[in-house]
Order: C-alpha cells, then structure tokens, then sequence
C-alpha cells in the first residue's frame, strides 16, 4: 500500500470507528456511511479522494478494516468502533484451541498467572 493510501486508510478508521462529526459525516446505527457523502465530505475538509481510491484502500487493506456494500453505496468499518454501532455479528463459539501471539520474556508469567 502506497503510503498516501495508507495516511488515507488511517484517517478513514479515524472517521469510521470514532468521529465521524469532524467532517460532517453521518452514520446509521449500523456503522454505514454513505460513500458518496463520505468522498464528498472528505475532498471538502482537504481530503482528496475518489470512489476507484476508496476502492483500492478497502481492498488492500491487510487487516480488512473497512467494509463497502456490493453496490459500493456504502461503507463502514468492520471493528475497533468507540462510538455505539450494531454490527450486525452473529455470536459464534470459539474453536476448541486458541492461540495467543505474546513475547517469549512473557510466557512463563502467562502460564504461572494467567498475565
């Protein structure tokens, strides 16, 4: 990812995930913004995008942050929201094992501990 999509892709998470008001964007109670007011809102706060940018962000995105509809009306993130969103997840149990990603210098405190 160039790095200007990459600034880019970090200022989507700021206004899909946290305030969306600082540009004047609107989300549904599904987290949904419509993607034409979102292009448009961003290239008047001095944001410069297009839908074929937006497009290429979303789809190289490697953690798979944002979501766009079929129709590309519309977009959200998919996580990490600290204003109330329904997302809309079905609750699925956890598969039988479960891997943590942690430091070696932390493992013996983990397993004696549980942190």
């Amino acid at each position: 990812m160039k790095d200007s999509d990459k600034n880019t892709s970090k200022f989507l998470s700021l206004i899909l995930r946290h305030r969306p008001e600082i540009i004047g964007l609107s989300l549904d109670e599904n987290g949904w913004a419509n993607t034409e007011d979102l292009i448009n809102n961003l290239n008047a706060h001095g944001h410069s995008l297009t839908v074929q940018q937006l497009v290429s962000i979303v789809d190289n995105n490697d953690k798979k942050r944002f979501a766009l509809s079929e129709d590309l009306l519309r977009i959200r993130a998919n996580q990490g929201h600290s204003i109330e969103v329904d997302l809309n997840l079905q609750q699925q149990s956890p598969p039988g094992v479960l891997y943590h990603g942690t430091a070696e210098r932390n493992v013996e405190s983990i397993n004696d501990r549980g942190c």
